[in-house]
Protein backbone atom coordinates (compact mmCIF):
# COMPACT_ATOMS: atom_id res chain seq x y z
CA UNK A 1 0.00 0.00 0.00
CA UNK A 2 1.24 3.20 -0.90
CA UNK A 3 2.18 5.37 2.44
CA UNK A 4 1.02 9.67 2.21
CA UNK A 5 3.90 11.42 4.35
CA UNK A 6 2.99 13.83 6.69
CA UNK A 7 4.27 16.04 9.16
CA UNK A 8 1.65 15.19 12.00
CA UNK A 9 -1.31 12.91 11.69
CA UNK A 10 -4.07 13.85 14.60
CA UNK A 11 -6.57 11.36 15.76
CA UNK A 12 -10.22 12.10 16.52
CA UNK A 13 -11.83 15.38 15.58
CA UNK A 14 -12.84 16.57 19.16
CA UNK A 15 -11.50 19.64 21.24
CA UNK A 16 -8.17 17.97 21.98
CA UNK A 17 -7.75 16.91 18.32
CA UNK A 18 -8.85 20.55 17.13
CA UNK A 19 -7.09 22.28 19.14
CA UNK A 20 -4.11 20.07 18.90
CA UNK A 21 -4.45 20.30 14.46
CA UNK A 22 -4.35 24.24 14.87
CA UNK A 23 -1.28 24.24 17.14
CA UNK A 24 0.46 21.91 14.60
CA UNK A 25 -0.25 24.20 12.17
CA UNK A 26 0.74 27.90 14.24
CA UNK A 27 3.86 25.68 14.55
CA UNK A 28 4.69 25.61 10.95
CA UNK A 29 4.11 22.68 9.71
CA UNK A 30 2.61 22.84 6.14
CA UNK A 31 1.07 18.49 6.10
CA UNK A 32 -1.04 18.41 9.56
CA UNK A 33 -4.22 15.95 8.50
CA UNK A 34 -6.82 15.49 11.29
CA UNK A 35 -9.22 11.93 10.48
CA UNK A 36 -12.17 11.97 12.33
CA UNK A 37 -14.30 8.95 12.60
CA UNK A 38 -17.77 10.55 12.20
CA UNK A 39 -19.34 12.75 9.58
CA UNK A 40 -18.37 15.96 11.06
CA UNK A 41 -15.58 16.83 13.13
CA UNK A 42 -16.54 18.54 16.79
CA UNK A 43 -17.26 14.95 18.99
CA UNK A 44 -19.65 14.79 21.97
CA UNK A 45 -19.71 18.71 21.82
CA UNK A 46 -21.40 18.69 18.70
CA UNK A 47 -24.55 17.43 21.13
CA UNK A 48 -23.99 19.54 23.94
CA UNK A 49 -26.63 22.61 23.57
CA UNK A 50 -25.90 23.82 27.19
CA UNK A 51 -23.71 26.64 27.97
CA UNK A 52 -20.80 26.30 30.26
CA UNK A 53 -17.75 25.58 27.71
CA UNK A 54 -14.94 28.55 27.09
CA UNK A 55 -14.68 30.71 30.22
CA UNK A 56 -10.99 29.90 30.09
CA UNK A 57 -9.98 29.60 27.07
CA UNK A 58 -11.89 32.26 25.10
CA UNK A 59 -13.42 34.32 27.93
CA UNK A 60 -17.03 33.77 26.84
CA UNK A 61 -19.82 31.15 28.34
CA UNK A 62 -20.34 28.88 25.21
CA UNK A 63 -22.40 25.65 23.95
CA UNK A 64 -20.79 22.92 23.37
CA UNK A 65 -21.42 23.20 19.16
CA UNK A 66 -20.42 27.40 19.80
CA UNK A 67 -17.19 25.57 21.11
CA UNK A 68 -16.75 23.02 18.82
CA UNK A 69 -17.51 25.61 15.95
CA UNK A 70 -14.85 28.00 16.86
CA UNK A 71 -12.26 25.44 16.91
CA UNK A 72 -13.62 23.97 13.87
CA UNK A 73 -13.02 27.48 11.95
CA UNK A 74 -9.93 28.08 13.23
CA UNK A 75 -8.58 24.38 11.92
CA UNK A 76 -10.07 25.26 8.26
CA UNK A 77 -8.89 28.83 8.15
CA UNK A 78 -5.42 27.56 8.66
CA UNK A 79 -5.40 24.98 6.34
CA UNK A 80 -6.02 21.64 8.50
CA UNK A 81 -6.74 18.67 6.18
CA UNK A 82 -9.62 17.06 7.59
CA UNK A 83 -10.42 13.55 7.01
CA UNK A 84 -14.10 12.39 8.43
CA UNK A 85 -15.91 9.48 7.89
CA UNK A 86 -12.84 7.87 8.41
CA UNK A 87 -11.70 5.14 10.87
CA UNK A 88 -8.30 4.61 12.22
CA UNK A 89 -7.64 0.69 12.62
CA UNK A 90 -3.79 0.63 13.47
CA UNK A 91 -1.04 2.89 14.48
CA UNK A 92 2.40 1.16 14.08
CA UNK A 93 5.52 2.29 16.53
CA UNK A 94 6.86 3.35 13.16
CA UNK A 95 4.36 6.22 13.10
CA UNK A 96 1.93 4.79 10.23
CA UNK A 97 -1.39 4.90 10.33
CA UNK A 98 -4.30 2.93 8.66
CA UNK A 99 -7.55 4.08 8.18
CA UNK A 100 -10.61 3.01 5.89
CA UNK A 101 -13.10 4.94 4.63
CA UNK A 102 -16.41 4.71 2.19
CA UNK A 103 -15.07 8.00 0.03
CA UNK A 104 -11.33 7.03 -0.21
CA UNK A 105 -11.40 3.13 0.86
CA UNK A 106 -8.09 1.99 2.44
CA UNK A 107 -5.60 4.44 3.05
CA UNK A 108 -2.04 5.24 4.93
CA UNK A 109 -0.07 7.92 6.05
CA UNK A 110 3.41 7.79 7.33
CA UNK A 111 3.24 10.27 9.88
CA UNK A 112 6.39 12.69 11.53
CA UNK A 113 4.66 12.63 14.59
CA UNK A 114 1.28 11.28 15.94
CA UNK A 115 -1.19 12.98 18.58
CA UNK A 116 -3.52 10.77 19.89
CA UNK A 117 -7.12 12.29 20.57
CA UNK A 118 -9.56 9.54 20.42
CA UNK A 119 -11.65 11.00 23.68
CA UNK A 120 -13.30 8.47 25.62
CA UNK A 121 -16.77 6.01 25.93
CA UNK A 122 -19.40 5.82 28.58
CA UNK A 123 -19.78 2.60 30.85
CA UNK A 124 -23.04 -0.06 30.20
CA UNK A 125 -24.37 -1.76 31.69
CA UNK A 126 -22.11 -4.87 31.80
CA UNK A 127 -19.61 -2.76 33.40
CA UNK A 128 -21.86 -2.38 36.35
CA UNK A 129 -23.39 -5.59 37.10
CA UNK A 130 -27.08 -4.92 36.97
CA UNK A 131 -29.43 -7.84 36.89
CA UNK A 132 -32.50 -8.56 34.83
CA UNK A 133 -33.22 -9.40 31.26
CA UNK A 134 -32.48 -7.40 28.61
CA UNK A 135 -35.55 -4.92 27.39
CA UNK A 136 -35.21 -1.84 25.22
CA UNK A 137 -35.35 1.60 27.03
CA UNK A 138 -31.75 1.08 29.16
CA UNK A 139 -29.63 4.42 27.36
CA UNK A 140 -26.72 5.79 28.05
CA UNK A 141 -26.89 9.62 29.04
CA UNK A 142 -24.86 10.36 25.97
CA UNK A 143 -27.20 8.44 24.20
CA UNK A 144 -30.01 10.40 25.73
CA UNK A 145 -28.43 13.14 25.03
CA UNK A 146 -28.05 12.47 21.23
CA UNK A 147 -31.99 11.52 20.86
CA UNK A 148 -33.40 14.62 22.12
CA UNK A 149 -30.55 16.95 21.23
CA UNK A 150 -29.29 15.92 17.98
CA UNK A 151 -32.70 13.90 16.64
CA UNK A 152 -35.62 15.38 18.10
CA UNK A 153 -37.15 11.72 19.49
CA UNK A 154 -37.90 11.62 23.10
CA UNK A 155 -36.65 8.11 24.34
CA UNK A 156 -39.17 7.85 27.20
CA UNK A 157 -42.13 9.64 29.79
CA UNK A 158 -40.37 8.58 33.03
CA UNK A 159 -36.84 8.10 33.77
CA UNK A 160 -34.23 6.53 36.56
CA UNK A 161 -31.21 8.16 36.11
CA UNK A 162 -28.48 5.91 37.96
CA UNK A 163 -24.66 7.25 38.30
CA UNK A 164 -23.96 10.96 39.23
CA UNK A 165 -21.82 12.14 36.21
CA UNK A 166 -22.02 14.90 34.73
CA UNK A 167 -23.68 14.18 31.60
CA UNK A 168 -26.51 12.34 33.51
CA UNK A 169 -26.97 15.37 35.96
CA UNK A 170 -27.04 17.57 32.96
CA UNK A 171 -29.34 15.51 31.12
CA UNK A 172 -31.93 14.89 34.29
CA UNK A 173 -32.23 18.89 33.13
CA UNK A 174 -33.09 18.71 29.75
CA UNK A 175 -35.26 15.51 30.12
CA UNK A 176 -37.03 17.43 32.36
CA UNK A 177 -37.52 20.88 30.27
CA UNK A 178 -38.82 18.15 27.56
CA UNK A 179 -41.56 16.87 29.98
CA UNK A 180 -40.22 13.99 30.43
CA UNK A 181 -40.78 12.94 34.54
CA UNK A 182 -37.33 12.46 36.48
CA UNK A 183 -38.10 10.39 39.40
CA UNK A 184 -34.71 10.39 40.46
CA UNK A 185 -30.58 9.97 40.38
CA UNK A 186 -29.13 7.10 42.09
CA UNK A 187 -25.47 7.14 42.77
CA UNK A 188 -23.71 4.07 44.40
CA UNK A 189 -20.57 6.05 45.83
CA UNK A 190 -21.64 8.04 49.04
CA UNK A 191 -19.97 11.47 47.17
CA UNK A 192 -21.25 13.22 44.01
CA UNK A 193 -20.05 11.83 40.89
CA UNK A 194 -20.20 14.69 39.24
CA UNK A 195 -19.70 19.54 39.48
CA UNK A 196 -21.54 20.37 42.22
CA UNK A 197 -23.11 23.56 40.02
CA UNK A 198 -24.86 20.61 38.07
CA UNK A 199 -26.25 18.96 41.05
CA UNK A 200 -27.56 22.75 41.72
CA UNK A 201 -28.26 23.80 38.62
CA UNK A 202 -29.60 20.40 37.31
CA UNK A 203 -31.46 18.54 40.04
CA UNK A 204 -31.95 21.04 43.15
CA UNK A 205 -33.86 23.27 40.37
CA UNK A 206 -35.74 21.55 39.19
CA UNK A 207 -36.36 19.19 42.52
CA UNK A 208 -34.72 16.17 41.33
CA UNK A 209 -33.72 14.02 44.57
CA UNK A 210 -30.56 12.81 44.38
CA UNK A 211 -29.92 9.25 46.42
CA UNK A 212 -26.48 8.73 47.94
CA UNK A 213 -25.13 4.95 48.58
CA UNK A 214 -27.99 4.07 46.19
CA UNK A 215 -27.79 1.75 43.28
CA UNK A 216 -30.37 0.03 40.66
CA UNK A 217 -30.22 -3.95 41.57
CA UNK A 218 -32.48 -4.91 38.83
CA UNK A 219 -34.22 -4.20 35.55
CA UNK A 220 -38.00 -5.36 34.86
CA UNK A 221 -39.57 -5.99 31.46
CA UNK A 222 -39.02 -8.44 28.45
CA UNK A 223 -38.99 -6.37 25.41
CA UNK A 224 -39.84 -2.51 27.06
CA UNK A 225 -38.64 -1.77 30.50
CA UNK A 226 -41.73 -1.92 32.73
CA UNK A 227 -39.15 -0.71 35.89
CA UNK A 228 -36.36 -1.10 38.18
CA UNK A 229 -35.50 -2.19 41.58
CA UNK A 230 -33.25 0.17 43.59
CA UNK A 231 -31.34 -0.30 46.93
CA UNK A 232 -29.28 1.11 49.38
CA UNK A 233 -25.80 -0.09 49.75
CA UNK A 234 -23.16 -0.27 52.69
CA UNK A 235 -19.30 0.92 52.87
CA UNK A 236 -18.40 -2.19 50.36
CA UNK A 237 -20.92 -0.76 47.90
CA UNK A 238 -23.19 -4.35 48.40
CA UNK A 239 -26.95 -3.79 48.29
CA UNK A 240 -28.67 -4.15 52.13
CA UNK A 241 -31.15 -6.65 52.01
CA UNK A 242 -34.25 -4.95 52.83
CA UNK A 243 -33.87 -1.95 51.60
CA UNK A 244 -35.24 -2.52 48.21
CA UNK A 245 -37.72 -0.49 46.74
CA UNK A 246 -39.47 -0.84 42.79
CA UNK A 247 -39.89 2.05 40.32
CA UNK A 248 -41.92 1.98 37.42
CA UNK A 249 -39.98 3.64 34.76
CA UNK A 250 -39.76 3.17 30.86
CA UNK A 251 -36.24 4.30 30.58
CA UNK A 252 -32.99 3.77 32.81
CA UNK A 253 -30.16 6.23 31.87
CA UNK A 254 -26.38 5.51 32.79
CA UNK A 255 -23.91 8.00 33.64
CA UNK A 256 -21.57 5.74 35.32
CA UNK A 257 -18.11 6.72 34.25
CA UNK A 258 -16.05 7.28 31.45
CA UNK A 259 -13.16 5.04 29.42
CA UNK A 260 -10.40 6.29 27.72
CA UNK A 261 -10.74 4.71 24.38
CA UNK A 262 -7.38 3.24 23.90
CA UNK A 263 -7.71 0.56 21.72
CA UNK A 264 -5.39 2.20 19.34
CA UNK A 265 -2.48 3.01 21.96
CA UNK A 266 -2.89 -0.83 23.65
CA UNK A 267 -2.18 -2.49 20.40
CA UNK A 268 0.57 -0.18 19.56
CA UNK A 269 2.38 -1.18 22.42
CA UNK A 270 2.14 2.30 24.06
CA UNK A 271 2.54 1.73 28.21
CA UNK A 272 -0.75 2.59 30.04
CA UNK A 273 -1.50 4.04 33.11
CA UNK A 274 -3.52 1.63 35.65
CA UNK A 275 -5.34 4.48 37.26
CA UNK A 276 -6.48 6.72 34.31
CA UNK A 277 -6.50 4.10 31.80
CA UNK A 278 -4.90 6.31 29.47
CA UNK A 279 -1.31 6.40 28.30
CA UNK A 280 1.49 7.59 30.53
CA UNK A 281 2.76 11.04 29.16
CA UNK A 282 5.78 13.17 29.99
CA UNK A 283 5.32 17.40 29.94
CA UNK A 284 5.66 17.28 26.74
CA UNK A 285 1.86 14.70 26.17
CA UNK A 286 4.43 12.25 24.88
CA UNK A 287 3.52 8.66 25.77
CA UNK A 288 6.28 5.85 26.13
CA UNK A 289 6.30 5.19 22.58
CA UNK A 290 8.87 8.73 20.85
CA UNK A 291 7.07 10.19 18.67
CA UNK A 292 3.45 9.76 19.66
CA UNK A 293 1.32 11.92 21.70
CA UNK A 294 -1.84 11.88 23.83
CA UNK A 295 -4.23 14.59 24.31
CA UNK A 296 -7.60 14.92 26.07
CA UNK A 297 -10.22 12.39 27.34
CA UNK A 298 -7.52 9.50 25.75
CA UNK A 299 -5.28 10.54 28.34
CA UNK A 300 -7.40 11.26 31.49
CA UNK A 301 -10.97 11.97 31.91
CA UNK A 302 -11.52 15.53 32.00
CA UNK A 303 -14.66 17.85 33.70
CA UNK A 304 -13.79 21.18 31.63
CA UNK A 305 -13.24 21.10 27.73
CA UNK A 306 -10.93 24.18 28.29
CA UNK A 307 -8.56 21.56 30.24
CA UNK A 308 -8.96 19.50 27.06
CA UNK A 309 -8.11 21.73 24.70
CA UNK A 310 -4.98 22.69 26.46
CA UNK A 311 -3.18 19.28 26.80
CA UNK A 312 -3.83 19.31 22.58
CA UNK A 313 -1.61 22.38 22.45
CA UNK A 314 0.63 21.45 24.33
CA UNK A 315 0.84 17.73 22.84
CA UNK A 316 1.09 19.69 19.61
CA UNK A 317 4.11 22.34 20.62
CA UNK A 318 5.52 18.93 21.71
CA UNK A 319 5.03 17.18 18.39
CA UNK A 320 6.57 20.14 16.92
CA UNK A 321 9.69 20.18 19.07
CA UNK A 322 10.27 16.58 18.30
CA UNK A 323 10.32 16.95 14.90
CA UNK A 324 12.42 19.91 14.82
CA UNK A 325 14.82 17.69 16.89
CA UNK A 326 14.53 19.32 20.48
CA UNK A 327 13.54 16.53 22.39
CA UNK A 328 16.39 14.03 22.72
CA UNK A 329 17.79 10.91 24.50
CA UNK A 330 14.43 9.94 25.01
CA UNK A 331 14.77 6.83 25.46
CA UNK A 332 17.70 7.05 28.58
CA UNK A 333 17.13 7.13 31.98
CA UNK A 334 16.28 10.56 32.37
CA UNK A 335 12.72 10.69 33.21
CA UNK A 336 11.57 11.00 36.50
CA UNK A 337 8.07 9.56 38.23
CA UNK A 338 5.42 12.24 39.85
CA UNK A 339 4.23 10.18 42.23
CA UNK A 340 0.40 10.57 43.88
CA UNK A 341 1.36 11.13 47.47
CA UNK A 342 -0.94 12.05 50.07
CA UNK A 343 -4.86 12.18 48.93
CA UNK A 344 -3.82 12.37 45.01
CA UNK A 345 -5.74 9.58 42.92
CA UNK A 346 -3.45 10.53 39.91
CA UNK A 347 -1.44 13.79 38.35
CA UNK A 348 -0.69 14.50 34.58
CA UNK A 349 1.99 14.15 33.40
CA UNK A 350 3.12 11.25 35.20
CA UNK A 351 7.02 11.35 34.09
CA UNK A 352 9.42 14.53 33.83
CA UNK A 353 12.26 15.35 31.61
CA UNK A 354 14.77 17.61 33.79
CA UNK A 355 14.45 20.44 31.57
CA UNK A 356 13.56 24.10 32.24
CA UNK A 357 9.95 25.57 30.95
CA UNK A 358 6.41 25.76 32.33
CA UNK A 359 4.37 22.51 33.45
CA UNK A 360 0.71 22.50 33.65
CA UNK A 361 0.06 19.70 35.98
CA UNK A 362 -3.47 18.48 36.32
CA UNK A 363 -4.50 15.92 39.14
CA UNK A 364 -7.67 14.83 41.48
CA UNK A 365 -8.43 14.68 44.75
CA UNK A 366 -8.88 11.24 46.37
CA UNK A 367 -11.57 12.42 49.10
CA UNK A 368 -13.31 15.46 49.92
CA UNK A 369 -10.91 18.97 50.97
CA UNK A 370 -12.35 21.92 52.71
CA UNK A 371 -9.46 23.73 52.81
CA UNK A 372 -6.92 22.34 49.94
CA UNK A 373 -3.53 23.01 49.66
CA UNK A 374 -1.92 21.09 46.57
CA UNK A 375 2.38 21.04 46.84
CA UNK A 376 4.77 19.66 44.82
CA UNK A 377 7.82 18.20 46.71
CA UNK A 378 11.35 17.42 45.47
CA UNK A 379 12.94 15.48 47.74
CA UNK A 380 10.47 16.37 50.67
CA UNK A 381 11.54 20.06 49.37
CA UNK A 382 8.02 22.22 48.34
CA UNK A 383 8.53 23.69 45.15
CA UNK A 384 5.16 24.52 44.03
CA UNK A 385 1.78 25.07 46.26
CA UNK A 386 -1.48 25.97 45.39
CA UNK A 387 -3.98 27.02 47.40
CA UNK A 388 -8.17 26.31 46.98
CA UNK A 389 -11.62 27.19 48.15
CA UNK A 390 -12.54 23.75 47.57
CA UNK A 391 -11.46 20.19 46.18
CA UNK A 392 -13.66 17.29 45.20
CA UNK A 393 -12.80 14.34 43.17
CA UNK A 394 -14.70 14.42 40.28
CA UNK A 395 -12.90 18.05 39.80
CA UNK A 396 -9.44 18.38 38.10
CA UNK A 397 -7.38 20.64 39.33
CA UNK A 398 -4.34 22.20 37.17
CA UNK A 399 -1.12 23.57 39.19
CA UNK A 400 1.73 25.43 36.56
CA UNK A 401 4.76 25.10 38.06
CA UNK A 402 8.00 26.89 36.52
CA UNK A 403 9.96 23.69 36.08
CA UNK A 404 14.18 23.83 36.49
CA UNK A 405 16.22 21.36 35.31
CA UNK A 406 17.80 21.64 38.82
CA UNK A 407 14.72 19.45 40.58
CA UNK A 408 15.81 16.60 40.20
CA UNK A 409 15.24 13.42 42.96
CA UNK A 410 11.91 12.47 43.76
CA UNK A 411 9.25 14.18 42.73
CA UNK A 412 5.60 13.76 44.52
CA UNK A 413 2.18 15.81 45.00
CA UNK A 414 0.18 16.17 47.43
CA UNK A 415 -3.21 17.15 48.64
CA UNK A 416 -3.35 18.46 52.52
CA UNK A 417 -5.84 20.71 54.11
CA UNK A 418 -4.28 24.14 55.40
Amino acid sequence: MHKIPVDIAVIGGGPAGLAAAVKAKEEGFKKVILIERDKEPGGILNQCIHDGFGLIRFGKQLSGCEYSQRYIHLAKEAGVEIHTDTMVLEITKDKEVYAVSAKEGASCWQAGAIILAMGCRERTRPQVGILGTRPSGVLTAGAVQKYINVQGFKPGQKAVILGSGDIGLIMARRMTLEHMKVEGVYEVMPNLGGLRRNKVQCLEDYGIPLHLSTTVVKVHGKKKLEGVTVAKVDENRKPIPGTERYIECDLLVLSVGLIPENELSRHAGIQLHPVTKGPVVDQNMMTSIPGIFAAGNVSAVFDLVDYVSKTGEVAAAGAANWLRGEIKDVNTNQYMAVEAGENISFTLPQTIRPEDGKITFFMRVRKPLTKPVIQLTCDGKVIAMKKLQTANPPEMVALTVEWKEEYQGHIMMEGKEA
